[in-house]
């Protein structure tokens, strides 16, 4: 038998791989085993988001001040936020600042109201409706429809919030988070406070100091933005993104935030804290760059609306083994 022209079998060889690289676009080197299964399962009070059949958050649907997602699993199955006031038996947990849960959106003051802490006297963020459950062969996304409401049962104004998952294999798992500000019921003003806004509270390691008088003693955090800032000087920086990373049980992890370009006031300024708070606050000037207070305030007119959108990832390994500033351009151009 004659042997086969191997210049033939070289193109047949170039077909397979093409048709390949079209299957699998998002792998450059191999096609994965299995494309990572995102199911969002509706329990009475809540949503229960799964990643390949694994547990990665949950969202409320009722019995939190606020709209918050808890808890979040990030790589290795490590719970990557605080665990209080969720929980109130988890050994090495600060039990400081009870309105900081896990992962929300909040802000003080707004139209006057005190919308971020758990006092008496503060708004709530009411659960209205779920607009769309969606589970996905990638992708996963939850739609809520909320209303702001203060102390005396008047609403302020409304929100609708998307957030989607999606996991990077076993490297990260992530959440893009777009919530729409309404001002559906008059001019809406997000006063300029450091109070704020699209804020997590990290799992005790990942802060960047212990404070053994709270009972944290594990704190081996650092943090770096997208300037190259590090420590506890990112705060009240701008930057486009923001991460914090460290060892939990010897495994190095880490959560980076991503500022869209298309958000008011880009690149926002961070509140981020020693202690384990990160928030994206484009609001407040005064307490960040010193400017007369009221200078932050950003109006909403009735009728209009605002949308921000941010981008969480829990990832494997410090801000470079996880690509976090090749991760951002990726994210910026969507």
């Amino acid at each position: 038998m004659r042997p086969r022209n191997k210049r033939f079998t070289l193109s047949i060889l170039g077909i397979l791989a093409g048709l390949t690289a079209l299957a699998c676009p998002a792998r450059l080197l191999t096609c994965a085993l299995a494309a990572d299964t995102v199911t969002i399962t509706q329990q009475p009070d809540k949503l229960q988001v799964l990643i390949n059949g694994e547990l990665f958050t949950e969202y409320p649907l009722r019995g939190q001040p606020k709209p918050i997602l808890y808890p979040v699993i990030g790589p290795y199955g490590f719970g990557m936020t605080r665990n209080y006031p969720m929980r109130q038996d988890v050994p090495g947990e600060a039990h400081d600042h009870p309105h900081h849960r896990s992962l929300w959106f909040a802000h003080r003051p707004i139209n006057g109201i005190d919308f971020w802490s758990d006092s008496p006297e503060a708004g709530k963020t009411m659960h209205e409706k779920l607009i769309r459950v969606e589970s996905g062969s990638s992708r996963g996304a939850i739609e809520t429809a909320n209303r702001w409401v203060a102390r005396d049962g008047r609403v302020v104004f409304t929100d609708t919030r998307k957030m989607s998952f999606h996991a990077d294999g076993d490297r990260a798992r992530m959440i893009d988070y777009e919530i729409t500000l309404h001002a559906s019921h008059g001019d809406l003003t997000f006063e300029d406070s450091k109070e704020g806004t699209m804020a997590i509270r990290t799992h005790p390691n990942l802060q960047l100091e212990n404070n053994p008088k709270l009972g944290v003693t594990t704190a081996n955090g650092q943090a770096i933005n997208s300037e190259g800032v590090r420590g506890a000087a990112v705060w009240g920086k701008r930057g486009k993104w923001i991460d914090y990373w460290g060892k939990i049980e010897g495994k190095t992890v880490g959560i980076a935030i991503f500022d869209h370009p298309s958000n008011p006031r880009h690149p926002t300024h961070w509140m981020a804290r020693g202690y384990g708070y990160i928030g994206a606050n484009p609001f407040g000037l005064n307490a960040f760059e010193g400017k007369p207070q009221g200078t932050g305030n950003m109006t909403i007119k009735h009728g209009q609306e605002a949308t921000f959108r941010y981008r969480f990832i829990f990832h494997k390994g410090d801000y470079q083994e996880a690509r976090i500033a090749e991760r951002y351009l990726g994210y910026a151009k969507e």
